[in-house]
């Protein structure tokens, strides 16, 4: 028999001062039985980080199926006709379907997290990646992304405020401060 997803509830507010955005969310997130806290954690993350475009004229960024569906994203954005206009993976993706996710969609973010784990990683897919315009890669650190998981509960109220590229996810007990280490930007300017 083969194990359900766990559904987490999510109230997320997010603060985004330096592009001005603020907006309430009411989530739900399906936490995968291979996921752990801190994967699901830095999804929520990646939400919170990308809310912003949602803009005239693109759709809702929503979560995909991620684990369970590999030629999904953890989350995307698509326009009103269906293409893809953001692709976001978290983790360590495997190279070939990063190049195949820019091939598929305007814009590509991965947000790596794993300690020393990401070194080797971009140490092994960096020749490959930096020729992929569309795409934009940073880490978040070990430190910050376990101290998230401990954040983790069925049912969140959780606040985002990114001011001056300082993020900081707080609930109701505990702030985390996470600062985010751009590996590779986006070269292409939309």
């Amino acid at each position: 028999m083969a194990l359900k997803s766990t559904i987490h509830k999510v109230d997320l507010s997010v603060a985004d001062i330096d592009r001005g955005h603020y907006r309430d969310y009411s989530l739900t997130v399906a936490r995968h039985p291979s996921e752990t806290d801190e994967r699901m954690m830095i999804r929520l993350l990646a939400f919170a980080l990308n809310s912003q475009g949602a803009q005239e004229g693109q759709g809702a960024l929503e979560f995909g199926r991620g684990l369970s569906t590999a030629d999904e994203p953890d989350l995307w954005r698509r326009d009103l006709t269906g293409a893809i206009e953001q692709w976001i993976d978290v983790g360590l993706p495997d190279e070939r379907a990063v190049r195949k996710a820019c091939g598929r969609a305007r814009e590509v973010y991965v947000l790596a997290y794993g300690g020393r784990a990401v070194d080797l990683w971009w140490q092994a897919v960096r020749d490959k990646l930096e020729r992929q315009d569309r795409l934009a890669v940073s880490e978040v650190p070990m430190e910050a992304s376990r101290a998230l998981a401990r954040l983790a509960q069925r049912s969140m109220r959780l606040h985002v405020t990114i001011q001056e590229g300082h993020v900081f996810v707080a609930d109701t007990t505990d702030s985390v401060p996470v600062d985010i280490l751009v590996l590779k930007t986006c070269s292409i300017v939309h």
